[in-house]
């Protein structure tokens, strides 16, 4: 018994831990949709363009998010594959090994199950979270990832934001808030879209059979209501003449 409370107690204690690890906080909500096709090619165009240079995907192959997104192979061939793989290849990213280690220190990480591992709102929250800091090595960091190690690519889509510092009782200097300059507001709602899309797609390539997992739920709920029906009547027909 004292080992399920236990066992039980870290189960409920796993959400506060991730978020902990993650920055503080929990992420406001994306709302992002898998079942937006639409959302996802954007998310896809979005992805190959800015985040495959440095990072990979490992377990999708091209062909499959064709099948998914309902996009043809010289749609995906001609506007997301910029390495020259092959259709039904996986997806690896334009950078070499050798190259990635000698500007990063080491490779930038796969981002197959980073949507598994993390949730989509978190995603979304990193990629609106960059700001400028001139005191880090490459000009950048990260309110929900302090320290990454990953320069903000998506700048000149969102614009270059400030921090606000707040000193507490302690004396300890803290981002209390982050702040984009006046010329670049007019990008911030356009960017939430941007980061949205971005998000939704790395939730499909944590689970691209989620797409087609939940369209067949659909059916099958209305299946088994069927059933339930039909086995309600097959019942009350046989147990009719008993009463």
């Amino acid at each position: 018994m004292k080992k399920m409370l236990i066992a039980l107690f870290a189960l409920l204690a796993l959400p506060a831990l991730a978020i902990a690890a993650g920055g503080g906080s929990a992420p406001a909500p994306s709302n992002a949709n898998i079942n937006d096709s639409a959302s996802l090619q954007r998310g896809a165009r979005l992805f190959m363009n800015y985040c495959v240079s440095c990072h990979s995907i490992e377990f999708m192959r091209y062909s499959r998010i064709a099948q998914d997104l309902g996009l043809s192979e010289a749609q995906v061939m001609e506007n997301l594959n910029f390495t020259g793989a092959k259709f039904g290849e996986t997806i690896h990213a334009s950078m070499s090994g050798a190259d990635a280690a000698q500007w990063f220190g080491k490779a930038p990480p796969d981002l197959s199950l980073t949507a598994r591992a993390r949730g989509v709102d978190w995603i979304y929250d990193y990629l609106k979270s960059f700001y400028w800091d001139e005191k880090a090595g490459i000009g950048w960091n990260n309110t929900r990832l302090p320290n990454a190690s990953m320069p903000h690519v998506l700048w000149e889509l969102q614009g270059v934001q400030r921090p606000v510092y707040t000193t507490g009782p302690d004396g300890q200097t803290t981002v209390s808030g982050l702040v984009l300059p006046d010329a670049d507001k007019s990008r911030a709602a356009s960017y939430d879209a941007v980061a949205r899309d971005i998000a939704n797609f790395m939730q499909y390539v944590g689970e691209p059979a989620a797409v087609q997992r939940q369209s067949i739920g659909v059916w099958v709920i209305l299946f088994l209501a069927l059933f339930t029906f039909i086995a309600w009547m097959l019942k009350h027909e046989f147990w009719r003449d008993v009463h």
